[in-house]
């Protein structure tokens, strides 16, 4: 393996709209939701040891989840894994990594990849991971993994490429970048599918470390500078006090805002490998086995009667009846009792702040 080849995956999000099975003390990165024996987290890891030394994959996660990354991930050392003290979006995940990453191989070539998304077709995958770390190798420039959509899906970002698309060559074709858009309604969504020209927006980034490095310069130089300033504490008994100081002054921003957005040397390898965020409720029923009355069911103990399209989840020592409901979402998780119609469950994250407001934390 490539020794200049480094990995950051990014493990410190709650997952609110896998709400109540994802909680704040355990979120769904850390949660076995598609039943194979490995956790989202376990499953990433064990994608990306294959392409990249396990001594240069790191895990950013907050400062809670320490003791959860680690037993999951014994492979990993303590010094591979990033505490952030609080939570501040994907940018300063990033800028925090790549100084310690600067320390110990300047030369690095990265990749940045969620903790949570579902890959259903793994060699196609690993193939476009390599393919990826070639280009950044060979150009200075920053690349973004565009998902080919299937559907008007309104909880994606989106990226519109430039060039010829009529001549693209799935999980081989680069694309110079024209716009990202964020989330967007059904009307637009569909406006999108239909143009031919708009990608998912899948989150998974490659670059160089001094390409990334001078971007953050340009685009966020306030971040940079603080991460800067403790270019003599990382990977030393020093760097978590280094952290604690400066997390609590920057700024709480993404990566795609802050950057990717902003810079003119942006490229898009078009893809498709069977990928999915698993962001939603909605988008676990797509993905497991249904049954004669296209329900999908865990849980040892579930009785449906006139019952069709809806994902039940409920502990094995929890007995259900549920009649004629169609197209809904039940979830039970330590005696919290989600119902939800799934074309609501954008709505999700409304309905956990309100619980939040009226019940304290101890529900979320």
């Amino acid at each position: 393996m490539n020794q200049n080849h480094f990995c950051i995956i990014m493990a410190g999000g709650i997952g609110s709209r896998f709400w109540p099975l994802s909680r704040t003390r355990k979120p769904k990165q850390f949660l076995d939701i598609l039943g194979t024996g490995r956790t989202l987290l376990q499953q990433t890891f064990d994608r990306l040891k294959k392409v990249f030394p396990v001594e240069n994959i790191y895990i950013v996660t907050n400062e809670e989840y320490d003791t959860l990354v680690t037993r999951q991930l014994p492979e990993i050392k303590p010094a591979q894994v990033l505490l952030e003290p609080l939570r501040r979006n994907t940018a300063p995940c990033i800028a925090y990594a790549n100084y310690k990453i600067l320390m110990m191989n300047p030369e690095a070539k990265i990749m940045v990849a969620p903790s949570d998304h579902v890959i259903l077709n793994e060699p196609a995958f690993l193939d476009v991971v390599n393919k990826g770390l070639e280009f950044v190798s060979a150009n200075d420039s920053m690349l973004t993994l565009g998902i080919l959509p299937n559907r008007a899906e309104t909880g994606y970002g989106y990226i519109q490429i430039n060039g010829d698309k009529t001549r693209i060559e799935l999980n081989h074709s680069f694309r110079k970048v024209k716009t990202f858009t964020e989330k967007p309604d059904l009307k637009m969504a569909e406006i999108f599918i239909q143009s031919g020209d708009f990608y998912w927006n899948s989150g998974m980034f490659f670059w160089s470390l001094g390409t990334i490095m001078k971007a953050f310069k340009s685009f966020l130089p306030d971040v940079d500078q603080l991460f800067l300033e403790g270019k003599e504490f990382y990977n030393t008994d020093r760097e978590d006090e280094f952290i604690a100081r400066v997390y609590p002054n920057c700024k709480n921003i993404s990566i795609d805002y802050g950057i990717m957005e902003k810079a003119e040397n942006v490229h898009v390898l078009c893809s498709d490998f069977g990928w999915s965020d698993l962001g939603t409720w909605g988008s676990l029923y797509d993905l497991l086995g249904k049954s004669g009355e296209n329900n999908t069911v865990s849980g040892a103990n579930v009785f449906t009667y006139s019952t069709q399209n809806c994902l039940i989840n409920l502990p094995d020592n929890k007995l259900a009846v549920i009649q004629g409901l169609d197209d809904f979402i039940v979830v039970e998780s330590d005696n919290i009792l989600l119902i939800c119609k799934k074309q609501d469950e954008q709505k999700i994250k409304n309905y956990v702040n309100d619980v939040r407001i009226e019940k304290g934390e101890e529900y979320i």
